[in-house]
């Protein structure tokens, strides 16, 4: 059964909301679609989504120009002709003849070759290829898609991509959101994941609580959903079928730190034991990640004002303070841990009345309130 443009790109939030409504306006239409996204937000999905909805009868090829040796990468476009050079035994139709009648996904084009870039230009200004080694033209019809997590601008200002071809590709950017933008989805995106391992890899589903997709929730995720699928399945495995909390999101999930060689064995014998007590007897936590910019983002939405020089001033404490404590004083090496010069950070200890000792969370409530 064809899969519908909500079986491919899970969410209900606002973000991705506008990204299904620009999916549904252009997916009819030729025009070619350059996605653009961070590494891991599923930018294939949403040229395969692109794809399902555009009613094209052929195939979805997709070529990952990042993943292709260059020298390779023409003969894997454009195909070849028998005795093109050594070891072209036979004939072969490239990805372009491959997607004749349906859609061409070239990801991460950023990191085509210039010389190649020219090629892919001529194709599809004369809807034609001609196979390496070949002489004939051979008509093509696809719809090009395309797609990079790099500032393709900044590669055209520095030569390294020609501005041509980023004008002819360029025709409706579809922007992926983060993660971290659409956070309210990862129940979803999770359960989505968990089910099709289930099937997959034959796993027995663990078991958030609500802590848990609190702490999922509130992690930045730098690594997007490739990272969200990454704790998913370190969850199956230590937790098959277990109920998971919050604490255990964060000193099992997100940050996993394995034992030194003299616990190792009792940590190997706790596994088997019980998968749960690692947790506790072998993995150290670390403190919650910051918040992601982009969380702020809908602040307004909820209330009406925001006191931010407080707000700030009270995140330098809480990291300053906790630099001193995970330094136990040391100022050089808080400086290092906030990437700071070390008297920079000593005029803000001073300007902020923190001390080298840190004080605890009611004495420095009543130095920031006095």
């Amino acid at each position: 059964m064809a899969q519908t443009l909500d079986d491919i790109i899970i969410g209900r939030s606002a973000p991705v909301k506008d990204l299904k409504r620009l999916i549904e306006i252009v997916a009819t239409a030729n025009t070619n679609v350059l996605v653009l996204g961070e590494t891991g937000t599923g930018k294939e999905l949403v040229a395969r989504a692109l794809h399902a909805e555009s009613g094209r009868t052929g195939k979805l090829v997709s070529v990952n120009c990042a993943a292709i040796p260059s020298e390779l990468l023409e003969s894997e476009l454009f195909g070849h002709e028998k005795g093109a050079f050594t070891g072209a035994d036979k004939a072969r139709a490239g990805r372009f003849e491959m997607a004749k009648g349906g859609t061409l996904f070239l990801d991460e084009i950023g990191d085509m070759p210039l010389a190649l870039q020219s090629k892919l230009l001529r194709a599809l200004e004369d809807k034609a290829i001609q196979r390496v080694g070949g002489g004939e033209d051979v008509p093509v019809d696809f719809r090009l898609i395309c797609a990079t997590h790099q500032k393709i601008q900044q590669k055209v200002d520095d030569g390294s991509f020609r501005s041509d071809l980023y004008f002819r590709i360029n025709v409706f950017p579809v922007q992926v959101p983060t993660l971290a933008e659409r956070s309210v989805d990862i129940p979803l995106i999770a359960e989505a994941i968990l089910g099709r391992m289930a099937v997959d890899q034959k796993i027995v589903k663990p078991k958030l609580d609500d802590s848990a997709w609190s702490e999922l929730s509130r992690y930045p995720w730098p690594g997007n959903i490739r990272e969200l699928r990454n704790v998913l399945e370190r969850a199956a495995v230590l937790f098959a079928g277990e109920p998971i909390t919050g604490a255990h999101v964060k000193e099992n999930l997100l940050r996993l730190k394995a034992p030194d060689r003299r616990e190792e064995q009792d940590a190997l014998w706790a596994a088997s034991e019980d998968l749960m007590g690692i947790g506790s007897d072998v993995l150290t936590g670390v403190e919650q990640a910051l918040p992601h910019p982009s969380h702020y983002a809908d602040w307004f939405s909820y209330f009406d004002t925001i006191d931010l020089r407080r707000h700030l001033r009270d995140v330098e404490v809480v990291l300053i303070e906790a630099a001193l404590k995970k330094s136990e004083g040391m100022v050089s090496q808080a400086a290092n841990a906030l990437k700071l010069q070390r008297t920079t950070l000593i005029e803000k200890m001073k300007k902020l009345m923190i001390e080298r000792t840190v004080p605890s969370k009611t004495e420095s409530s009543t130095k920031l309130n006095s």
